[in-house]
């Protein structure tokens, strides 16, 4: 998780990371471009980070637990 975002820090989990599938569809999803497909791995593009709009999408598509959205401007609230 990048540490100077602003406002959203996004985590995947290392094993969802190299699932090739999930990677295709964080990148087709998500409305503000913040995964990227990187040959079959997902890829968090950090200057997108904090344009997050927290749609959740990405966590309806991912297996529970594989992806995290923290909102850095409130500790106590973690999208899991």
């Amino acid at each position: 998780m990048r540490r100077d975002a602003i406002f959203i820090g996004i985590e995947v989990d290392d094993d969802a990371a190299g699932d090739a599938a999930l990677a295709a569809k964080l990148a087709e999803t998500c409305p503000v471009d913040i995964y990227a497909d990187a040959g079959g791995r997902v890829d968090i593009v950090e200057r997108n980070v904090d344009e997050c709009i927290l749609c959740d999408m990405c966590i309806a598509l991912a297996p529970p637990g594989a992806v995290a959205v923290h909102r850095l401007y409130d500790p106590e609230a973690v999208v899991p």
